[in-house]
């Protein structure tokens, strides 16, 4: 018998142990019992207390060189979890899976639908590989990517799933989908039933989702190793939207609302800098009352200014998508897009065979679409779109939107 133990500290001081024993056939080793909450809603957090500690049997799982337990229910062709094979008499038995029976389909997935998805990751893996079109990052290792910038890639270890979230493109949801199969959150002790009973306030707090640019705290030097390990073995996806239709839903939503966070971080610079306001009001209550706001055009304006990424970088809501998500360096499974948002969502949980556990909410009846594009853009000047459209080219060519040339010519 091999022997190995890994000790690390966290950011509270407190110190681990996690012991890893290689022997003949499959197994986990056993995790201490966890303690929970007494109150209704319980998070796990990311200093090591209850934050998915059914990670490190799935670290001890791929150290040992074996299958994770979604993988494993696949090969075995039965629905029900691994389960604790310490052999300790006594002690109940370790579940990484919920035990529910798989759906029944009576039909396969559409040929149709495999074959978009195929198309989709040709498209991306062509344009990385084989293509003159040049973009920031396009080259580079995934060893080279600033741990800063993979924060939006959520690790559900339970059903090994690696989610890339992109704000405005269904994210609330995905999220609410994300922590209802991680159970990082409980209510009254228990995970939840439905994605649209989590409360708006948890669905984008950080510490409910595991993310890679938290493995370095956890893991240390082995951390980049154990990415790699799951970017192999997890079913990897994101979803994707018309970049300027998501420009202009960033802007309904964080401007055209009431929001002192993003008033005071970008709309008193627009309004200084593109709106001849010197001095605009403090907050955005004011603002509003007065009828001050940034308009799309200062908002595009801001855009593309160089004066801005040199001050900070975008923000996640318009930032590219292919500097959220990495898609040359991360080889996606699924790629869906919000302009077909129900078609692939059944068909991504149909995958991860997880259909029979959560359906994806229902869609939005306010969400804006292509055929605004030309109301929105009438007061931009033609010079700016084309300007923005350039800003923007590496996210329409790799998720395969049409260049607007509506928009683009005079």
């Amino acid at each position: 018998m091999i022997l190995l133990i890994i000790i690390y500290w966290d950011d509270v001081g407190a110190t681990h142990f996690y012991l890893h024993t290689t022997v003949s056939g499959p197994h986990l080793s056993h995790l201490p019992a966890q303690s929970h909450s007494a109150s209704k809603h319980k998070a796990y957090d990311d200093k090591g207390n209850s934050f998915l500690s059914d990670i490190d049997a799935f670290i001890n799982q791929f150290l040992e060189g074996t299958v994770e337990p979604s993988q494993q229910a696949k090969e075995d062709g039965a629905p029900e979890a691994l389960h604790n094979q310490s052999g300790e008499a006594g002690k109940p038995e370790e579940k990484f899976v919920p035990r529910r029976e798989w759906k029944i389909h009576l039909t396969p997935i559409s040929a149709e639908l495999r074959q978009r998805q195929e198309d989709r990751k040709q498209l991306i893996h062509d344009l990385c590989t084989n293509s003159t079109l040049d973009f920031l990052g396009k080259n580079r290792t995934f060893d080279d990517i600033p741990n800063k910038d993979l924060d939006h890639l959520i690790v559900d270890d339970r059903h090994g799933i690696i989610y890339c979230y992109v704000p405005k493109v269904a994210c609330t949801n995905w999220k609410r989908i994300m922590i209802m199969l991680s159970e990082s959150l409980l209510v009254d002790g228990a995970p939840y039933q439905d994605p649209l009973d989590i409360p708006q306030e948890h669905i984008h707090n950080s510490s409910l989702h595991f993310t890679f640019n938290k493995f370095w705290k956890r893991y240390g030097k082995f951390s980049r190793h154990l990415m790699k390990i799951k970017l192999k073995k997890y079913t990897k996806f994101l979803f994707v939207r018309d970049p300027f239709v998501r420009l202009i839903s960033a802007y309904r939503n964080k401007f055209e609302q009431e929001n002192e966070e993003f008033y005071k971080r970008f709309a008193v610079i627009m309004l200084r800098r593109y709106g001849n306001y010197s001095d605009p009001p403090a907050s955005v209550v004011d603002a509003f009352a007065a009828g001050i706001r940034p308009s799309f055009s200062h908002f595009v304006q801001y855009l593309l200014d160089s004066q801005t990424e040199k001050e900070m970088p975008f923000n996640e809501h318009w930032r590219q998508v292919y500097r959220l998500c990495h898609p040359c360096q991360v080889n996606y499974d699924f790629v869906g897009k919000l302009e077909t948002l129900d078609e692939d969502a059944e068909h991504l949980l149909r995958i991860l065979r997880v259909d029979n556990i959560v359906q994806f909410p229902a869609s939005s009846r306010n969400r804006t679409v292509s055929s605004w594009e030309q109301d929105w853009f009438a007061k931009i000047p033609y010079e700016l779109r084309r300007k923005l459209y350039k800003l923007y080219e590496a996210d329409f060519k790799l998720f395969g939107y049409s260049k607007p040339e509506k928009l683009l010519h005079e």
